[in-house]
């Protein structure tokens, strides 16, 4: 299981080496055995997923052709809508909801043959950077079970790292499919805004929030982004600019490329051994025939204050729906409206969420709204540009994902301001549109994984993803050597 990926699975089908009901129940036992203590799905789809599996079974014995994610075991965050199964958002304010649809990415999945084992635990609403802020208890770190899996994404980042699933849908508003994958080890995408479908996804920050691939391997990435990518006619803010073929793609060679590496991203605070990983990275870039260049982005530093007033005003809107009298928790002790509202809304929401809605109402009040909301999109606008002028000059972008490896758990909690700062790296891309990847490259001493990202223009994800999978053919080589 540890080698499982989507072309394996389909090759053990294919040869009659195992069935898809078989595979499933195969996931299923190991998330019984292990899951316990990492804590990573929430709730498990065991009807549906079976059903599913049968039906793949049945195509397989009539000699069918099989759909491109045929038996694929995969995990859903739960702050994606799937029909029959709980979309909490890892709050106690939507324990025992159920939505009565599918996401469109989740539905693309499933009419692509995917497997739906379940839903995955998350930092409630998708705010956190560490997955310790579920209302359901943190996630673990399956490579180190004192350390975070990172979040928000945490728990679908630690269910491919423990093979509990051979991918997993999550959402990145500032670095939450990126930064669970870099502490992880596994890889992660973000796409271009507009390029996946945000209907069925809970809201956080709606001009941040995308749905992405965690998967094993670049190319289980490139599969799978392929599946969820288009135009749809439930989100007006998808692109219908046409999808790519980011499988085929990547067989094209990067040789020639050029790569850019923005100083900004390799000031003090970097972890040395993060900066040596991708210092390895660059050279190995180099040796394929990649043309690598220092670049600028002179905005970066404000990248942080930006995200995190666009982001909570986004927030303090979203959420305002969320008051105990349409779905999820009410409070019954309440005897007016108004009392209802302030109740439900103080039980159901954690700490964390609380504070985030202070601070984007705040920062929307008529008094702060220029000095704060509308500046913040000014500086947003630089910061894009800042993006645009590089990549007149470069293809790509290699840069670190997060400033430390995965930190131990508790570490950050009692310093908002801190684990902030975990997101210094990841926000610009997402304020700007861009599309970004994080790549396994390498391990610190200590045994902890450390990724790259890769950024690319947007609607790039095909150079993005070429030259994700060099990176990941040259830690491939390098183990095998090591071996």
């Amino acid at each position: 299981m540890e080698n499982l990926t989507i072309d394996a699975a389909h090759k053990a089908l294919a040869s009659g080496e195992t069935t898809a009901t078989a595979l499933a129940a195969l996931h299923y036992d190991r998330i019984a055995s292990e899951d316990r203590e990492i804590n990573s799905f929430l709730a498990l789809s065991r009807e549906r997923a079976m059903a599913q599996a049968q039906k793949i079974d049945e195509m397989l014995a009539k000699g069918a052709p099989l759909p491109s994610l045929a038996g694929v075991p995969v995990g859903i965050k739960d702050v994606l809508a799937m029909k029959g199964a709980p979309a909490t958002a890892g709050s106690l304010i939507l324990k025992g909801y159920r939505p009565p649809y599918d996401a469109t990415a989740v539905a693309k999945l499933e009419a692509a043959g995917a497997v739906l084992l379940g839903k995955l635990n998350c930092d409630e609403f998708a705010m956190g950077s560490s997955n310790e802020n579920s209302a359901y208890g943190p996630v673990l770190n399956p490579k180190a079970l004192d350390r975070v899996p990172g979040g928000s994404s945490g728990g679908s980042a630690a269910a491919v790292a423990a093979n509990f699933a051979v991918a997993t849908l999550g959402t990145d508003t500032g670095g939450s499919i990126r930064q669970p994958a870099a502490f992880c080890g596994v890889v992660g995408v973000l796409p271009t805004y507009g390029r996946v479908s945000r209907y069925g996804l809970i809201a956080f920050a709606s001009s941040l929030d995308r749905v992405g691939p965690l998967t094993k391997t670049v190319r289980d990435a490139a599969t799978i982004l392929q599946v969820i990518a288009g135009k749809d006619v439930m989100d007006a803010t998808s692109s219908t600019k046409p999808v790519a073929d980011y499988v085929g793609g990547l067989a094209q060679p990067v040789d020639g490329l050029r790569v850019g590496v923005p100083t900004e991203y390799f000031g003090d605070g970097l972890d040395p051994e993060i900066r040596s990983a991708i210092d390895g990275v660059l050279a190995g870039l180099k040796l394929v025939g990649c043309v690598v260049k220092p670049v600028s982005l002179p905005h970066t530093k404000y990248a942080i204050p930006t995200y995190y007033v666009i982001a909570t005003a986004e927030a303090s809107s979203n959420l305002s729906r969320f008051d105990g009298v349409r779905f999820g928790l009410r409070a019954e002790e309440a005897n007016t409206l108004s009392a209802m509202f302030r109740k439900t809304r103080d039980a159901g929401f954690g700490a964390e969420v609380k504070r985030r809605i202070l601070l984007g109402t705040y920062a929307l009040s008529a008094g702060y709204y220029d000095a704060y909301y509308r500046k913040a999109q000014q500086v947003r606008t630089l910061l894009t540009r800042d993006f645009l002028t590089a990549f007149a000059d470069v293809d790509v972008l290699v840069a670190p994902v997060t400033p430390t490896p995965a930190f131990k758990l508790g570490e950050k909690t009692d310093d908002p301001v801190q684990m902030y700062l975990e997101d210094i790296y990841s926000v610009a891309a997402s304020l700007a549109g861009i599309c970004g990847v994080s790549v396994p490259c390498g391990q610190t001493k200590a045994g902890l994984p450390i990724g790259v990202q890769i950024m690319s223009k947007h609607f790039d994800e095909s150079t993005m993803l070429r030259v994700a999978q060099a990176v990941e053919t040259q830690q491939y080589a390098q183990r095998e050597s090591a071996i």
